[in-house]
C-alpha cells in the first residue's frame, strides 16, 4: 500500500478478542486508523452476554476494556451485522485490511438419543438469557425441579449454580428484571452435574469451584464412590497447582456428614458418568441415562457397561461453544473456527487471503479464559505488521473515514457510537441506582438502539 497513507483496519466484533486486537494494534509503530464493527448496539461482547451476573470480579474485565475504548483512538461502529448490514467485498472497499474476532456463541452438538426432546436445553442459550442477550426470548420454561447440566467446565456450574440459587440473592447484581421474574418462579430442588472422567480431569477453575460452596440455602453433594484416581490423574494433580486445589475442594466435600445437609435446594456433582441418552415421554424430558466410566491409567476413560437413570425434567448440555461461519470466509466445519496461520486467514488452498486476520475464539477454538485472547491477538497484530512491512496489505480504494458511517446512514442501518454505549451505560446504571444496585440491563435491541442513537440526535 502507498507509504503515505495511514493504514486502515476494520476488527469485526468488539468483545474482548477484538478490544484487545485493536489496542495492541494502536500501540505498534504503524500510523493507523481503527474501526471496531460489533453486531450488538453495545459492546464488550463475551463479559457483558457471557459471564454470570453474580460475577462482578470476571466483569471488572470490562473497566479495563472499557479504559481501552475511552481513549478514543479507536471508533466503535456498534449495531451492525457483518453478513447483513455489510459485507466483506465491501469491508475490503473502505479498509486495507479485515480482522475477525467474532466467537463462538453456539452449542457445540452433543449427539446422542433424545436431544431434541423439549426440555432438552445448549447452555449458550440459557447464559444469553440470563445475560439478558437482546436476541433471544425474554421468558425461559423454568418448570423442573430436577435438572441435568452436563458438563465440567465454569459455563457447567455457571448454569447449575444459577439455576439453584435463590433470586434473592442475585438481587444486587445487574440480572435483567425480565430473568428475576422468571427466576423467581421456579420450583428446582436439585441440580445434577455430569462429567464422563474423573474429579482431577475437570476443567473448573479453583476459584469458581470454591465460590460454589458458599451459595446461600445450596447444598453440595459429591459421592465417594465417584472418586478415582489413577497415574495420569495423580500426574494431572502433581504438575498442577489449579488441579491440585480442585481436587483438595471437591475432596473435601466427601468428608462432610449427610445431617449438615439442610439447604432447600441441592447441587449435585457425579464424575465417571458419562451421558447416553436424553429419556422421554409424549416428547418431553423425563430423565438421562449415563453410563459408569473407569479411569485407564492416563487419566481418559472407557465404558464399564452399567448404566444409570436419573429423573430430570430438564437437561442442559454445557459441553463447550462453537463457532459460526461467516459469509465470504472459508470455514472449518469439524473445528468451528476460520482456517489460519497464526491469524492470517487461509483460503481453501492454504493460501493467505492478504489483508485478511482472525483473532480470538474464531481463531483457536473456544478454549481457554478471557485473558488467552491477548496472546491470540498479539500473534495476530505481530503477522499484520510484518505484511504491512513486506508490501503484502492490499490498499482500499475509498479512505475517507467518514464514507463507512455515511453508507451506513444512507441504507438506514442504525449503527450506535461509543457516544452511544455512554448513554446507554448511564441509563443502565440509573435505573439499577434506584433499585440500590450498580446496574439494571436494558435487554430489548430496539430500546438499547433508540437510547444509543440520541447521540446522533440534534443538540
Amino acid at each position: 500500500m502507498p507509504s503515505n497513507t495511514r493504514l486502515r483496519v476494520a476488527i469485526v466484533g468488539a468483545g474482548p478478542a477484538g478490544i484487545y486486537a485493536a489496542d495492541i494494534l494502536s500501540k505498534t509503530d504503524l500510523d493507523v486508523d481503527i474501526d471496531l464493527f460489533e453486531r450488538l448496539p453495545a459492546p464488550f461482547g463475551l463479559v457483558r452476554y457471557g459471564v454470570a451476573p453474580d460475577h462482578p470480579r470476571i466483569k471488572a474485565i470490562i473497566v479495563a476494556l472499557y479504559k481501552v475504548l475511552q481513549r478514543g483512538d479507536i471508533r466503535l461502529i456498534g449495531n451492525v451485522d457483518f453478513g447483513a448490514d455489510v459485507d466483506l467485498a465491501e469491508l475490503r472497499e473502505y479498509y486495507d485490511a479485515i480482522i475477525f474476532s467474532t466467537g463462538a456463541i453456539k452449542d457445540a452438538d452433543l449427539p446422542i438419543p433424545g436431544v431434541e426432546l423439549d426440555g432438552s436445553y445448549g447452555a449458550a442459550d440459557f447464559v444469553s438469557w440470563y445475560d439478558g442477550h437482546p436476541d433471544v426470548p425474554r421468558t425461559w420454561p423454568l418448570e423442573a425441579q430436577q435438572v441435568a447440566v452436563l458438563g465440567v467446565g465454569n459455563v457447567a456450574l455457571d448454569v447449575a449454580r444459577i439455576l439453584a440459587k435463590h433470586v434473592e440473592d442475585l438481587m444486587p447484581t445487574e440480572v435483567p428484571d425480565n430473568v428475576v421474574e422468571g427466576l423467581r418462579t421456579s420450583p428446582v430442588t436439585d441440580v445434577h452435574v455430569f462429567g464422563r472422567r474423573g474429579p482431577a480431569q475437570v476443567k473448573f477453575t479453583p476459584l469458581e469451584l470454591r465460590e460454589l460452596g458458599h451459595v446461600p440455602d445450596v447444598d453440595i453433594v459429591v459421592y465417594p464412590e465417584d472418586f478415582d484416581f489413577d497415574d495420569g490423574s495423580e500426574e494431572a494433580i502433581r504438575s498442577s497447582n489449579q488441579t491440585k486445589q480442585v481436587v483438595k475442594t471437591l475432596t473435601d466435600w466427601t468428608l462432610r456428614e449427610e445431617s449438615e445437609l439442610t439447604a432447600s435446594r441441592r447441587i449435585h456433582l457425579h464424575f465417571l458418568h458419562r451421558p447416553v441418552e436424553i429419556l422421554g415421554a409424549d416428547g418431553k424430558v423425563t430423565g438421562i441415562r449415563t453410563e459408569r466410566t473407569e479411569l485407564t491409567g492416563d487419566g481418559s476413560v472407557r465404558g464399564t457397561g452399567e448404566f444409570a437413570e436419573f429423573d430430570v425434567q430438564a437437561v442442559y448440555r454445557a459441553v463447550g461453544y462453537f463457532g459460526s461461519p461467516l459469509a465470504g470466509l472459508p470455514f472449518d466445519e469439524a473445528a468451528g473456527v476460520i482456517p489460519n496461520d497464526g491469524g492470517r486467514v487461509l483460503d481453501n488452498h492454504g493460501r493467505h487471503i492478504p489483508g485478511t486476520y482472525a483473532t480470538g475464539w474464531i481463531k483457536r477454538g473456544p478454549v481457554g479464559l478471557i485473558g488467552h485472547t491477548k496472546s491470540d491477538a498479539n500473534e495476530t497484530i505481530r503477522h499484520l505488521v510484518d505484511d504491512v512491512a513486506g508490501g503484502a496489505v492490499p490498499s482500499a480504494p475509498k479512505r475517507d473515514p467518514r464514507a463507512i458511517l455515511e453508507r451506513l446512514e444512507a441504507d438506514g442501518v442504525p449503527f450506535t457510537t461509543w457516544q452511544g454505549w455512554e448513554l446507554l451505560d448511564a441509563y443502565e446504571r440509573s435505573l439499577g441506582e434506584e433499585q440500590g444496585r450498580e446496574r439494571i440491563k436494558v435487554v430489548p435491541r430496539e430500546h438499547m438502539t433508540e437510547i444509543s442513537r440520541q447521540a446522533h440526535a440534534p443538540a
